[in-house]
């Protein structure tokens, strides 16, 4: 089971389109989604939450698409993209199309499953989303997020999983993969690159 499939299965059962979206959006480009969700059980607190998300990098593309495609239809009511400050997400750099997201649609009070929302942000932009993640935390929000950025799995107090072919396991960041391999390329770069193309030469 790859950490993807979970996220989707999470949000599917909590009501969640499957690519992506509020609870509000039901398009489909390809129902290949798992159906691992039959088998997830939600364990739901008092206080439910006034908004959500699910994040997806890889079908932001065709939620964006579907944005401008509801957004072209007669109505009277005020066009989607408003909620996503204005601008279609098509007709911005992917990665600030992704950081629109984050900053106009996540309100507060809100479950946002978020899978690798990192794919088109830069360090910098990582540290704002941190940010913004924060603001949003103090309002009332939770978040579930699939991420191979040591800058997000920063973010203090978070409880980081580690799927393993054994289970899940509960890690510190500084005992992750990604965490330790950055440090050692940061603090070794010069050895790191040698043994790289060392062993791309013996191939």
């Amino acid at each position: 089971m790859g950490k993807s499939t979970l996220m989707e299965s999470i949000a599917v059962a909590w009501g969640f389109n499957p690519e992506g979206g509020t609870i509000n959006f039901s398009f489909s480009t390809r129902a290949t989604h798992s159906n691992l969700f039959d088998y997830i059980q939600l364990v739901k607190g008092p206080r439910r939450p006034k908004d959500g998300f699910f994040f997806r990098a890889e079908s932001y593309y065709n939620l964006a698409t579907t944005i401008d495609e509801l957004d072209s239809q007669p109505s009277s009511g005020r066009p989607i993209k408003d909620s996503y400050g204005g601008k279609s997400l098509h007709e911005q750099s992917h990665g600030e199309s992704f950081f629109a997201a984050f900053v106009h649609r996540f309100g507060g009070n809100g479950l946002y499953i978020l899978d690798e929302p990192e794919a088109a942000l830069s360090p910098l932009r990582q540290m704002a989303m941190l940010s913004r993640i924060h603001e949003l935390v103090e309002r009332n929000s939770q978040f579930i997020i699939a991420t191979h950025s040591p800058i997000l799995m920063a973010y203090p107090d978070s409880i980081i999983y580690n799927l393993t072919p054994d289970g899940i396991e509960v890690q510190a960041l500084e005992e992750t993969d990604h965490f330790l391999i950055m440090k050692e390329f940061l603090n070794n770069k010069e050895k790191m690159l040698r043994e790289l193309f060392d062993d791309t030469r013996g191939e």
